[in-house]
């Protein structure tokens, strides 16, 4: 082959390879387009779920509230016996109301959820004031057990205090009627506990306690904590809410649905929460996993409902902070080295 062929040759091969590599190049960014393209589309159909799924919740939260409104007004001036399936019935409702919206918190705006909490705490307000008005009231007294070998348990006198405006067997607990509670009240320097079958699905109320280790064993239906100062509690799975008001400088550790702190500052929360904590106007508040064991802690959770594979303990809403993508400087995760693995008995 002469030099002229061989030259014709290489300036062939020279543009089919420029050929080749504009090719690839325009398949290159062929692909980019419709890469970008469907990360396009994805983005559009996720914020299009998100919008259905937070018009689906308002929907279907506003008509479920309106039924459970609704059957409360028609206890007026209605039969105690009906009465008494009407408020079966509305708690029922509302007890699936609330887990409705536990379920939905994880795409739900803090608005959204200002809005739905409230309405819930009202209507469990009205549930309770319609049971304390119309159906019979018991009569009710903290039952105090402790190990101390120089106490014993408190009278009803000590422990509660009977307003004068108040029906006499009508027993308040720090402004609230408290007939189908149990727990402890207005006591310092105790150590105190409840056994599962004196605490299981009941309510249990801890108010106005200072220097006090409790345990509470089994699993009640409610935990309300106020006016605590300077406790250690412990607390069997509770198998819905744990109101936590004016606490300071306590330990608490429990598992629940859902966590609700308020006014609290310098109190550390070892926490089992299957959907969301939530803080509203608290201070120094730190989280670390839920670590208190006991013998029947296993049972106790398989009464309770709760799922143990499941834990947004790090996952906490404060109601103050609304700045997105920057932490709330109300509350902090515990580190490791300093979160409690053994307690005392």
């Amino acid at each position: 082959m002469d030099a002229a062929a061989e030259e014709k040759q290489g300036n062939v091969f020279k543009v089919e390879s420029g050929a080749a590599k504009t090719q690839e190049r325009f398949q290159k960014r062929h692909q980019a387009r419709i890469e970008d393209a469907e990360r396009r589309k994805e983005v559009k159909e996720s914020q299009s779920d998100a919008k259905e799924n937070e018009q689906y919740f308002s929907s279907t939260f506003n008509t479920e509230l309106a039924s459970i409104e609704e059957l409360l007004s028609s206890c007026s001036g209605a039969d105690p016996a009906v009465v008494t399936q009407i408020l079966e019935e509305a708690t029922a409702k509302t007890v699936l109301l609330q887990k409705f919206v536990n379920d939905s918190m994880l795409f739900l705006t803090q608005y959204q959820l200002r809005k739905a909490q409230p309405a819930l705490q009202k209507l469990q307000t009205s549930l309770a004031e319609i049971r304390e008005e119309i159906l019979p009231k018991k009569k009710f007294a903290f039952r105090v057990r402790t190990k101390a070998a120089d106490k014993v348990a408190a009278p009803v006198s000590e422990t509660v205090s009977i307003d004068a405006g108040t029906p006499a067997n009508t027993v308040q607990v720090d402004g609230a009627a408290a007939s189908e509670q149990c727990g402890f009240s207005n006591m310092s320097d105790e150590y105190l506990t409840k056994t599962s079958e004196e605490i299981q699905k009941q309510d249990v109320l801890l108010t106005h306690l200072t220097n006090c280790k409790v345990r509470l064993f089994g699993s009640p239906s409610t935990l309300h904590l106020k006016h605590l100062d300077n406790c250690e509690i412990l607390c069997g799975p509770v198998s819905t809410s744990v109101f936590v008001d004016h606490c300071r400088n306590s330990t608490l550790a429990f598992p629940c649905q859902q966590l609700r702190t308020h006014n609290t500052t310098d109190t550390q929360v070892y926490l089992h929460v299957t959907s969301r904590a939530i803080v509203e106007d608290c201070r120094r508040v730190s989280f670390a996993p839920f670590s208190w064991t006991y013998p029947t802690l296993k049972e106790d959770f398989n009464v309770s409902g709760l799922d143990r594979d499941r834990n947004n303990w790090s996952q906490v809403d404060d109601f103050n902070w609304l700045a997105a993508g920057t932490p709330s400087p109300n509350w902090t995760v515990i580190p490791e080295a300093e979160r409690k693995t053994h307690w005392d008995p």
